[in-house]
């Protein structure tokens, strides 16, 4: 039986309260409380130029331009988004299923790990896989900006050795009230999926269970052994 974790989530989804919360931050007084703030990252991943506190959504175009650098934009620091080989692998692995299900069906569009999304005004996230749903596209199109202002039905997340447990609960919280409908959180250390219908509202998927897409893409299904036996893969002797 498949362990069902079940915790009441009261953050507000509105997005004003999101906006009035980013404009009145806490005072930083210490590099240590911005890393706090951030969710307690490694220093490495938090980029100084521009100071931390003055850097805009320009910022965040600029790097990825002329270093190849993905960066998210919170609280206007520029924090460098964790990444890896093997997270890279299992996030194509995910994106191909959600397209080959979502491309045929019509049903909006599937960005991937440089899709850069606005959140907010002043905070860019940028998941590891993203469903957009027509419905929340202005006329129903591909946008044509950058870093669209978008918040996406369904966000995936691969962990990585250097997220830590409160730097995903806070885009969790920032997630839900953008308005995300469903959080994928996938950790390919322990094998498995949790999937959040709120900020602290998730249920836990096994190595032997099936992931569906539940009321953000009915009929969706994908067996989390297929998945994982992505990283196993080998030559032929």
């Amino acid at each position: 039986m498949r362990p069902s974790y079940r915790v009441a989530c009261r953050a507000s989804r509105g997005r004003g309260t999101m906006t009035k919360a980013m404009a009145m931050p806490a005072r930083i007084e210490t590099f240590g409380d911005l890393l706090e703030r951030l969710g307690h990252i490694p220093p490495e991943r938090v980029r100084l130029h521009p100071a931390p506190g003055t850097a805009t959504v320009a910022d965040v175009v600029d790097i990825e331009g002329r270093e190849n650098r993905l960066c998210e934009l919170v609280d206007g620091v520029l924090v460098e988004k964790a990444m890896g080989y093997i997270e890279s692998l299992l996030a194509v692995a995910v994106s191909a299923a959600l397209r080959a299900f979502v491309v045929p069906r019509n049903l909006g569009l599937v960005s991937g790990a440089d899709g850069m999304l606005q959140l907010f005004p002043g905070l860019v996230r940028i998941p590891d896989i993203a469903y957009v749903s027509w419905s929340r596209l202005p006329e129903g199109r591909v946008p044509r900006e950058s870093v669209p202002s978008l918040a996406p039905d369904l966000a995936v997340e691969v962990l990585s050795r250097s997220n830590t447990e409160a730097e995903m609960a806070r885009k969790r919280r920032e997630y839900f009230m953008a308005g995300v409908r469903l959080v994928w959180l996938v950790d390919f250390q322990n094998r498995r999926v949790q999937v959040y219908s709120g900020a602290d509202l998730f249920e836990t998927f096994g190595e032997d269970e099936t992931l569906d897409g539940g009321d953000v893409l009915p009929g969706f299904t994908l067996p989390l052994r297929e998945l994982f036996a992505e990283i196993d893969r080998h030559a032929k002797p």
